[in-house]
C-alpha cells in the first residue's frame, strides 16, 4: 500500500480516530491475519465465523508492529479507526487508494492499467497466465491463490503501489450486484469475461441469470474501459451492447479479432496454437499448461495484454514461458514411481469437470492406465443431480480405467456411470477422503495417471496433497 496517514484512512472509510496520532504513517502490508502482520501494517480486524479479528489487534500492535487497526468497537490501548462495519471499510479504502494512484500515475505520466477478470471457468489460471505476461513489461500486481471477492479484491488493491503498471484482478460472483459491488471498488480499464457456465448456479437460479450477473463486469468499465470478450460464447458475446466503448473479441470462430488457428495438444496433454490477429499478424504459441481448455485462458490473457498496449511477440514469447502459478489447480507431477498425479481439486462445475477429465483421457493415452478421483461439484443446485449423473456419463464415454467416486454430494457420478454401460470395479463410491485415499493405496500401480477434482469444500485437495507427496502409493 502507499504510505498513508491514520488521517487519511479515516477520511477514506469514514471512520473516526481513536488512540492514534493522525499523522502516523501505515508503511506495511493491510492485513486480515494478525500472522501476516510486519511493522507499520494496517490490521483489519475482521468478524470471521470461526475467530474475531478484534481479539488478535492487541498482539498485532504490540508484538508485530502493527501501526493501526480497522475496527469496528473501541480497543483499549488499540490505535485504531473505527468504522461501522469492517469490511465495507476495507472496500473503501481499497477504492480511495486506486483513485489516488490513478491521479498520481496521470500527473507523472506513468501508465497504470487495471484490468478485471470473471467467468464461470478459467479465472484464476486466466489471472496467472496475464500476470506472468504483464510482469514481462512491468511491475504486475496480480491475486494470490483466488482472492477474488469483496474481501480478497481489496486487499490485492492495496498491495499496489505508485510503480504499478498492471494491476490485475479477479472477480468472482456468487448473486447478483457481487461484479456491480467489485467495480465499484475497482472499476476496470479493460474488463475479461471467459464464458457463462454453470458455476454456483444455486446462486443465481439459472444460466441466464448467471449471464447477467458476469456482465456487471462490463457495465462497471470506466468510459474509455475496453471490454474483451469470448465470441465462441453467445452469451458472453452479448455483452458487448453493454460496453461503454472499444470491445475487443477473442475465441476460435473466424468472426473473433484474436484467435487460435491450427490448435493441438502433444502427447504431454499441452496445446499449442498460431495466435491470428485480425490484421493478419501471427505468432506460434506453445503452452506449459496441461489440458486442451487452456488454450482458450490463454486466448483470452492475449487479448487484454494486446489490449493493454503489449506486442504481439511480447505476448507470444511470455505466453509460451508461463508456468501454472496456482495450487491445486491442473497442478501434474511426475512421481519417482511412475505414477502421473493431475491435481484439479480446489474447484469444480460442469463445464470444468470435462475439461479435466479430457485432459486426463489425452495424458494417459492407449498406454496408461486413467483413474478419475472425483467429488461433489457443490453450488448447483437443483440441477446438482442431473449434472453430476451427466458426468458420470462423460467418464464412461472417455474410457476412463477407475473411477472412484467420494462422498454422497457425487453419488450421482456412480449412478450415471452406471447407467451409461459402466460395471464390475471400474467405478467405485467411497463415503470420505480417507477411504479414497485406503482405496487408491490399493489399486494404483506404475504407470497409472491419476485425476484428482473436486469443489475445494469437498475436501478432495487433502487426497490431492497425500497423492503428490506420495503418501498414497502404488
Amino acid at each position: 500500500m502507499i504510505a498513508w496517514t491514520a488521517q487519511q484512512v479515516a477520511e477514506a472509510t469514514g471512520g473516526r480516530l481513536s488512540q492514534v496520532d493522525p499523522t502516523v504513517m501505515i508503511t506495511g502490508p493491510v492485513v486480515t491475519d494478525s500472522r501476516q502482520v510486519e511493522p507499520g501494517s494496517l490490521f483489519v480486524a475482521l468478524p470471521g465465523e470461526h475467530a474475531d479479528g478484534h481479539d488478535f489487534a492487541a498482539a498485532a500492535v504490540t508484538d508485530s508492529g502493527a501501526h493501526l487497526v480497522l475496527a469496528a468497537r473501541e480497543l483499549p490501548g488499540v490505535p485504531s479507526v473505527i468504522v461501522e462495519d469492517v469490511e465495507v471499510a476495507l472496500g473503501e479504502l481499497a477504492r480511495a487508494v486506486l483513485a489516488a494512484l490513478r491521479e498520481a500515475a496521470l500527473e507523472t505520466r506513468e501508465t497504470l492499467t487495471v484490468i478485471g477478470i470473471t467467468g464461470s471457468v478459467g479465472k484464476t489460471t486466466t489471472k496467472d497466465l496475464l500476470a506472468q505476461i504483464c510482469a514481462s513489461a512491468g511491475p504486475t500486481i496480480a491475486p494470490e491463490k483466488s482472492f477474488n471477492n469483496e474481501i480478497g479484491l481489496p486487499l490485492t488493491v492495496l498491495r499496489a503501489d505508485e510503480s504499478t503498471r498492471f494491476l490485475v484482478l479477479e472477480m468472482g460472483a456468487s448473486g447478483m450486484g457481487h461484479l456491480e459491488y467489485l467495480t465499484r471498488i475497482a472499476p476496470p480499464d479493460i474488463a475479461v469475461v471467459l464464458v457463462v457456465g454453470h458455476a454456483h448456479l444455486g446462486g443465481f437460479g439459472g444460466i441466464e441469470a448467471v449471464a447477467q450477473a458476469k456482465s456487471e463486469i462490463v457495465s462497471g468499465l470506466l468510459p474509455t474501459g475496453v471490454a474483451v470478450l469470448n465470441a465462441d460464447d453467445s452469451r458472453v458475446a452479448a455483452m458487448a451492447s453493454k460496453a461503454p466503448g472499444d470491445v475487443l473479441t477473442f475465441g476460435t470462430t473466424e468472426a473473433a479479432d484474436v484467435r487460435a488457428l491450427d490448435l493441438r495438444v502433444d502427447r504431454a496433454g499441452r496445446a499449442a496454437f498460431t495466435l491470428e490477429l485480425r490484421d493478419g499478424q501471427r505468432a506460434d504459441v506453445q503452452l506449459r499448461l496441461v489440458g486442451e481448455h487452456h488454450a482458450h485462458n490463454a486466448l483470452a490473457a492475449a487479448a487484454t495484454a494486446l489490449t493493454a498496449g503489449l506486442s504481439l511477440e511480447q505476448v507470444a514469447t511470455a505466453l509460451s514461458g508461463a508456468e501454472a502459478l496456482s495450487p491445486h489447480r491442473m497442478h501434474v507431477v511426475d512421481r519417482p514411481d511412475g505414477i502421473t498425479v493431475i491435481d484439479d481439486s480446489y474447484n469444480a462445475n460442469p463445464d470444468s469437470m470435462r475439461a479435466a477429465l479430457k485432459a486426463l483421457a489425452v495424458l494417459a493415452g492407449r498406454e496408461r492406465r486413467s483413474v478419475a478421483v472425483l467429488g461433489e461439484m457443490m453450488e448447483l443446485g437443483p440441477d446438482s443431480r442431473v449434472e453430476h449423473e451427466a458426468i458420470g456419463l462423460q467418464v464412461v464415454r472417455l474410457n476412463i480405467g477407475l473411477t472412484v467416486v467420494v462422498g454422497d454430494g457425487a453419488r450421482p457420478i456412480a449412478a450415471g456411470a452406471v447407467r451409461e454401460g459402466s460395471w464390475g470395479e471400474e467405478v467405485l463410491f467411497v463415503d470420505d477422503v480417507d477411504q479414497a485415499a485406503q482405496v487408491l493405496s490399493e489399486e494404483l500401480r506404475p504407470g497409472d495417471v491419476v485425476l484428482v477434482k473436486s469443489s475445494n469444500g469437498s475436501g478432495l485437495w487433502r487426497l490431492g496433497d497425500l497423492l503428490i507427496d506420495g503418501e498414497v502409493s502404488a
